[in-house]
């Protein structure tokens, strides 16, 4: 039996520890404040020798941290490959921001290090003038690529594929295939998981992992260990082609043009931004919120924010004309305006829950027309459920606290918190479904139907059931 000996715990050790854990997350106060000085100072050198060995993820998020005039001193000196990886990590409007400050060359420059995709993504962001500077900088082969990325409309697999592939023809066998991307050094793609066999017409007919092209004896055929591929079309919407990818668990896929043609590309890495920023958007309009990032200007989110809160005004003043139709069974029994807001609170809440179970199985393809029925009922299963449990609670708690008065008041908020339960089960489930079938995003404006309705009933069915019951 062997042992293992331990080196002597020493406090050298902890220093080195403490380094360790300091350098999990470089951008720590200290660190912002340190840039903060040298770019007060406009001392170049200390930037660049503070900034050069951080992640570009990193960069990006220090220019969130920054103002707009120290980001202006530390794009300066930003090295042209450093700039390039920290481009596409940047929030929208930063990234427009720097863009601004970048002369035509550097960028030019900085854009021949990224693959084809992020390039896209940078150059569209440019002023038309700035972008056709830009272009025409760079080597015709970059600037053909990025122009034709740019010629597929916005959110499509066009879009965000890369061009850079490794394909390899049908009759190739390992060996072959092995000696090609040897002697290919840069020409490769910087990130690539699969090398895709093509026909004469370079139209994919499978795709080899990298790591079974390594494992198989050179002798073997490329037909003989290849695998069918999930191939995308170049107009397919980024959210389809990234509920693919999650279905199919896919690490790469090639992209096709309209004639079955290899023509790119789309990586893993890809989709991951693709189904965080999806579910970012989804998340943001359920609240009636735009897209609003650390740059984001007070006059742009007042901008964003003030439809939907006017949206918001009409349905409460809508909820509110109901309370004026019952203002005489209000005068009656003043406790009925104290008890209403209740009934219309968890209703709202309650239909909140459905809304978001819907919307969320809705994006991820597990609702449709087939199990809508299903779903809908066991919504509503599920409202009553809750009613049931909680209407006693609030029935037996008003009863005793308004006894004095009328102990009737508990019956009337139990049974209006069980029917407008009802109600919230059911226009959480029905509008996200109604939308979705009209084409519209469910996510958009479903929270603000659903609670005006809520509210609306939840008022009418309390005050009219206490007009017929207590009057």
């Amino acid at each position: 039996m062997s042992t293992t000996a331990t080196a002597p715990h020493s406090p050298q050790d902890d220093d080195i520890e403490h380094i360790a854990l300091d350098e999990d997350y470089v951008l720590t106060p200290a660190f912002v404040e340190k840039v903060v000085d040298a770019a007060d100072d406009g001392d170049g050198m200390k930037l660049r020798s503070l900034l050069e060995d951080l992640h570009p993820a990193d960069v990006a998020d220090l220019m969130g941290f920054l103002t707009a005039e120290h980001r202006a001193v530390v794009t300066l000196w930003l090295p042209a490959d450093l700039l390039a990886e920290t481009l596409p990590e940047l929030d929208d409007s930063i990234r427009e921001e720097v863009l601004e400050r970048v002369p035509h060359l550097t960028l030019a420059e900085a854009l021949q290090e990224l693959d084809s995709d992020d390039a896209a993504a940078v150059v569209e962001d440019l002023e038309d003038d700035q972008r056709e500077k830009v272009l025409a900088a760079m080597p015709e082969v970059d600037r053909a690529a990025i122009e034709s990325s740019l010629g597929y409309a916005e959110d499509s697999a066009g879009r965000l594929m890369q061009r850079e592939v490794m394909a390899a023809p049908q009759f190739w066998n390992v060996g072959d295939t092995i000696d090609h991307i040897r002697k290919q050094g840069e020409e490769l793609p910087e990130l690539f998981f699969d090398i895709y066999v093509v026909d004469p017409h370079n139209r994919p007919v499978g795709g080899v992992a990298v790591s079974q092209l390594l494992r198989s004896p050179r002798a073997t055929t490329l037909l003989d260990i290849m695998e069918p591929v999930n191939e995308i079309t170049v107009g397919q919407d980024q959210e389809e082609v990234a509920y693919i990818f999650e279905k199919y668990h896919l690490i790469s896929a090639p992209v096709i043009d309209a004639a079955g043609r290899l023509v790119g590309q789309i990586t893993v890495d890809d989709i991951v931004n693709i189904i965080q920023e999806e579910n970012r958007e989804d998340i943001l309009r359920l609240a009636g919120v735009a897209d609003e990032d650390r740059g984001s200007s007070v006059p742009e989110i007042v901008r964003s924010r003030v439809p939907w809160l006017a949206i918001n005004l009409a349905t409460a003043t809508l909820g509110a004309s109901v309370i004026g139709w019952f203002e005489g069974t209000i005068q009656h029994i003043v406790a009925l305006a104290v008890l209403m807001p209740i009934v219309s609170a968890i209703g709202g809440n309650a239909g909140t829950q459905a809304l978001t179970v819907t919307v969320r199985a809705l994006a991820t393809r597990e609702l449709n027309s087939s199990n809508a029925p299903r779903t809908f009922w066991r919504e509503l299963i599920v409202g009553l459920a809750n009613g049931l449990v909680l209407a006693p609670l609030i029935g037996l708690a008003t009863a005793l606290w308004f006894r004095d008065e009328d102990w009737r008041i508990g019956l009337v908020i139990g049974a209006a918190m069980v029917l407008n339960l009802l109600v919230a089960a059911s226009v959480g489930v029905l509008t996200p479904l109604t939308l979705s079938k009209f084409k519209f995003d469910p996510a958009v404006s479903s929270a603000v139907f659903v609670t005006a309705t809520t509210d609306f009933f939840g008022f009418l069915i309390f005050l009219g059931l206490a007009t017929i019951v207590l009057l």
